[in-house]
């Protein structure tokens, strides 16, 4: 039984249809990815599953339960958590403080264990030494360390990552990868949106591919990476060789 799972979802902002009869399902410890060219409708779909937008249409289930027309912070507090796409610390609070607003306000801890717990996802996510850093002061790649750890201290189940890989180079994206592969192996289930196509076709056990609001693919990355329709819109001929 799938632990998050949409069925029929659509969604129109006036008379554009970001979202279109989109079926999805994400197995307990999985790793989906979700790709598609800008304005495929991504976001929105992840703003749909975080209760941002309530669908037009269809419904978004977690655990067998609808959590379409929920809050953002009750469906947090159900076990789904997603970082933001610009990362936006709160810049005058340090590092350890930012990580304690997850198990604050996302999983209501007492002060004294969402400071430990914050300290010790510091310390996994590889940011334990700026803990007591401004984090207005820190890299963007450890902004996007930052992000992925405040969705930690939320103790969510499922995480929806939402471009944290955006503007790493190589190196770093490696880390993040073997990261993202540590928290799969925790028990956590992942779904990555990406625009970096060997990082998200070398780490994802299926991928799910969207244009112009509507599901065109869905399979493991070989078979999307030599679909006819993911090449034509999207991956073009040079991206046809992953494995």
């Amino acid at each position: 039984m799938p632990i998050l799972e949409g069925r029929n979802i659509t969604k129109k902002f006036g008379a554009l249809t970001a979202v279109h009869s989109v079926d999805f399902s994400v197995e307990k410890g999985e790793i989906l990815g979700m790709i598609g060219p800008n304005g495929a409708g991504k976001s929105t779909l992840f703003g749909l599953i975080m209760g941002v937008y309530k669908p037009d249409e269809g419904e978004v289930t977690f655990k067998e339960r609808r959590i379409s027309g929920l809050k953002p912070h009750e469906i947090c507090r159900m076990g789904i958590a997603k970082t933001s796409q610009i990362v936006q610390p709160f810049t005058e609070m340090t590092v350890l403080e930012n990580v304690l607003v997850g198990g604050l306000y996302g999983k209501n801890l007492s002060l004294s264990k969402a400071a430990q717990e914050a300290e010790e996802i510091l310390e996994f996510i590889g940011l334990g030494a700026l803990k007591r850093t401004a984090s207005g002061s820190i890299t963007v790649p450890d902004r996007r360390r930052l992000e992925l750890a405040r969705a930690l201290a939320t103790g969510a189940e499922v995480i929806l990552l939402d471009e944290n890989m955006a503007g790493l180079n190589p190196t770093e994206i490696e880390a993040v990868l073997k990261l993202l592969r540590e928290i799969r192996d925790q028990g956590k289930t992942l779904v990555v949106v990406e625009h970096i196509m060997r990082a998200v076709m070398g780490i994802s056990d299926r991928i799910i591919v969207l244009n112009y609001g509507e599901k065109i693919a869905e399979g493991i990355p070989a078979e999307i990476a030599n679909h006819q329709k993911v090449i034509e819109a999207y991956l073009g001929e040079r991206h046809t060789s992953y494995r």
